[in-house]
């Protein structure tokens, strides 16, 4: 019985993340770009929190959770985490490239973890961490061993965007806010929704 709730989940899982993934497709696709003017309300350093609000009336009503700085003149920002009904959170928001120079996406962010990384670069390696309940949660995977995250990102060009996804088992209704961790990225705190 365990087995069959197990596949049950993991096909609900993957079509939760591609419906997840269409729709942060069409949302990052629709804005316009005039972000050169917002404010910055970056994490520094490995432990430093990006908790932040509204960073220009650019963006309507999308609110930022947390931008983290990496390498490379990344910057993640988070602008939703929330749980679904199936029993997961997706965290959604942008990877932009702050740099002067196109950059690639660094191979560490898809974490070390061989099952993952045969499928080449994604946000595989992101956690939660639940510091009350003392648990660290990872990017769910398919059947086959890939991540419920982007994958395969484009070289991204100076200035430029991509949306991105990651899909979490859900911590207790009672957790509300996690830490969120992405090797070569600072880590933040966010609020979970829902």
């Amino acid at each position: 019985m365990n087995t069959q709730w197990t596949a049950r989940a993991r096909r609900t899982a993957v079509a939760v993340a591609v419906a997840v993934g269409l729709t942060v497709g069409a949302v990052g696709c629709s804005g316009g770009d005039g972000e050169d003017g917002k404010a910055e309300s970056s994490a520094t350093g490995s432990t430093g929190t990006g908790t932040g609000s509204d960073t220009s009336p650019q963006e309507g009503t999308s609110k930022t959770l947390a931008e983290v700085k990496g390498q490379d003149g990344l910057l993640l920002k988070i602008t939703s985490a929330s749980r679904d009904a199936g029993g997961f959170v997706t965290v959604s928001g942008e990877l932009k490239n702050d740099g002067a120079e196109s950059v690639r996406v660094s191979s560490r962010v898809s974490g070390d973890e061989t099952e993952v990384v045969r499928h080449g670069t994604s946000l595989g390696g992101a956690t939660l961490v639940d510091s009350t309940g003392k648990k660290r949660y990872y990017v769910l995977r398919d059947t086959e061993g890939r991540p419920l995250t982007t994958t395969n990102m484009p070289k991204i060009k100076p200035g430029a965007s991509v949306p991105v996804f990651m899909q979490f088992p859900s911590p207790p209704a009672s957790t509300e806010e996690v830490s969120f961790q992405l090797p070569t990225f600072a880590s933040a705190t966010i609020s979970i929704s829902g």
